[in-house]
């Protein structure tokens, strides 16, 4: 077992003592975990290098997945050398802050020598300048509304720091509100569409990647001014086919203790589909829940797919 590994996962252990599921206090207007918006002036101030890579996404739309791939092509598909450590180690995540003696996001990167691949759920306007001064790639992959609503309650329900989802029926008004952590949906996917041209930012979907993973992970190569061959392309697509990411103990956030991500109310990986909406929304919600979209969204047209 990795090193990382060890000090990472017995690091959370050790707090779990402390993990609550703690309460969201706003930033700029955005809702943020409190120990995020008590750490809020060292995350602004972060300064990346120019070779850093940002990856960002609202919460539960593929992040895991594309940071697999991006990971994977930055390692010529060396699936021993992704096995180096959990995600989270692997690829800091930006803003999270935690009870010691958890590494924050911020500890993780100054561990690490650039180029450093770097998650995020900030929206874009509070992501740290120096992002954009310095020209950072960054990945932003978004995910339809409704799936993107189905696989955060249930990580809401097996994420014991999140805040209490609550019943179904009322998580649906809280994300269509923008009362959830990292704020509203709408907002969110907008923010980074209307700024991908001016901010040279790489906007792809979840329902692409899964309708055709080698075309996507042929763009992120692209993006990154990589090249590997059809054969390293291949094994890519097939190291992250979902149910091997399910099975990767370095990707699928087993490292975390059940005090922290419970497991037997949902898997970290549940699903990966896309439509399962289907399955959650009554008739009566999705028609409430497509006429409001229809209001939050008029002003933009991004091509998000519901079904493939």
């Amino acid at each position: 077992m990795p090193k990382e590994d060890v000090s990472y996962g017995e690091a959370i252990q050790k707090a779990s003592a402390s993990i609550t599921r703690f309460p969201l206090i706003p930033v700029k207007g955005i809702p943020l975990m409190n120990h995020i918006a008590n750490n809020w002036d060292s995350i602004w101030a972060f300064c990346p290098d120019p070779s850093d890579i940002l990856i960002a996404t609202y919460p539960k739309a593929g992040t895991t997945w594309t940071q697999e791939i991006v990971d994977l092509l930055l390692h010529n598909g060396d699936a021993e050398a992704c096995k180096r450590a959990p995600t989270p180690v692997r690829s800091p995540f930006l803003e999270i802050c935690s009870p010691p003696p958890i590494p924050s996001g911020l500890e993780l990167l100054g561990e690490m020598d650039p180029p450093r691949m770097i998650k995020t759920h900030l929206p874009i306007q509070l992501v740290p300048p120096a992002f954009w001064e310095k020209k950072c790639k960054t990945i932003y992959v978004a995910r339809n509304a409704k799936d993107n609503l189905v696989s955060y309650y249930y990580f809401d329900c097996m994420n014991l720091t999140q805040p209490e989802p609550g019943p179904w029926e009322g998580y649906i008004h809280k994300f269509m509100h923008g009362e959830l952590a990292w704020g509203s949906w709408y907002d969110h996917v907008k923010s980074y569409w209307l700024e991908k041209e001016n901010k040279n930012i790489l906007y792809i979907f979840y329902e692409d990647m899964k309708e055709n993973p080698r075309r996507e992970i042929e763009r992120i190569m692209r993006y990154l001014d990589l090249s590997v061959s059809d054969e390293v392309i291949n094994r890519i697509v097939e190291l992250t086919s979902f149910k091997n990411m399910k099975d990767n103990p370095m990707a699928n956030y087993s490292c975390i203790p059940a005090s922290v991500f419970d497991h037997s109310v949902s898997a970290f990986m549940r699903k990966g589909e896309v439509g399962d909406w289907i399955n959650h929304f009554t008739p009566e919600q999705s028609k409430m829940f497509d006429e409001d979209y229809e209001k939050q969204m008029k002003d933009v047209n991004i091509p998000f797919k519901t079904l493939i």
